[in-house]
């Protein structure tokens, strides 16, 4: 099986259709239907199930496309690995991003890897929650921040920053009126809410909020990234929620924040890698992980962690 192939059928089988595929690998169609037939006999099984209607992969075709994928993200892994020795780099940290990792943050934690470790490339990946979690059992990442702490097998989630929740509003909104605005006010307006299967993690930490009084919300939009949700509450379609540093990142004069009346809701950024012991370069990243985040955002777990990772360098 060569990789020419593996491609052709990565193409048929992410587009069920072998006009748009042969398209996009800019081959005629006859040759790659030829390709497809050569590499199911090589296989001895059927890929795809095709009819004059509609072209479908067989589930032998779903379980070699998963596998296909993997091979590549493997190889464009070492593509990367050399690319980054020639350019000088002496080691490499492959970092998975999800649910909207607050930016400000991250650009801290990259410059104190810069300053610190230059000698290490930082390779940054922004996945689904849910591709992170995979990435990481399968080996195609080092270590992943993300507001999910699904204790998936073999991965362990550790919280290391946490920014308050707050209710973001349009300029000029009547519950401006409130400092603190309660929560039986706010479902009282439209919703801009993020879209589940997007912003997974923060999801999971929203939905405790909002179960109480979710036979009375009223969802206006759900939204897959954050601008839209400040473009939508600007122009008073509805009310958002956010972190505040998320919130702050954007800078919109259109939008308004105020937090929730009662205890302060904390958003928790979750480090995860997979429970094993951690490499060197590793165990220094999550050192600045720690250092990144604001002194009043400490926890026991977090400065447990950090004085852990002291020891090992030590």
């Amino acid at each position: 099986m060569e990789l020419r192939h593996l491609r052709c059928f990565v193409a048929v089988a992410e587009e069920l259709h072998f006009a748009r595929a042969a398209a996009r690998l800019h081959i005629e169609q006859s040759p790659l239907s030829r390709i497809i037939k050569d590499l199911e006999y090589k296989l001895g099984v059927q890929l795809f199930e095709r009819t004059t209607r509609r072209t479908r992969l067989t589930w032998a075709g779903t379980v070699l496309l998963d596998e296909a994928q993997r091979i590549f993200a493997v190889v464009d892994q070492a593509k990367a690995s050399v690319k980054g020795a020639a350019a000088g780099y002496r080691g490499r940290l492959r970092v998975a991003l999800s649910d909207g990792v607050p930016q400000s943050r991250l650009a801290a934690l990259l410059a104190l890897c810069r300053e610190e470790d230059p000698e290490v490339e930082i390779c940054l990946s922004e996945v689904p929650s849910s591709a992170q979690v995979k990435g990481l059992q399968e080996d195609l990442f080092d270590v992943g921040l993300a507001q999910s702490d699904r204790h998936a097998e073999g991965l362990v989630a550790t919280p290391v920053w946490l920014d308050p929740l707050v209710v973001a509003l349009p300029a000029r909104h009547q519950l401006l009126a409130h400092r603190q605005i309660p929560l039986e006010e706010v479902v009282r307006h439209p919703l801009i809410l993020c879209d589940p299967q997007v912003c997974e993690g923060f999801w999971q930490q929203l939905q405790p909020l909002l179960r109480p009084v979710e036979l009375r919300l009223t969802i206006a939009e759900r939204v897959p990234t954050l601008d839209l949700m400040m473009a939508l509450v600007a122009a008073g379609y509805g009310l958002g929620f956010s972190s505040l540093a998320r919130i702050a990142e954007l800078n919109n004069p259109d939008v308004v924040t105020r937090p929730l009346a009662g205890k302060t809701t904390m958003l928790t950024t979750f480090l995860v890698r997979r429970d094993i012991q951690p490499s060197e370069p590793l165990n220094r990243f999550m050192s600045r992980v720690i250092q990144a985040g604001d002194d009043n955002c400490s926890t026991e777990p977090i400065s447990a962690m950090a004085a852990q990772n002291r020891e090992r360098q030590s």
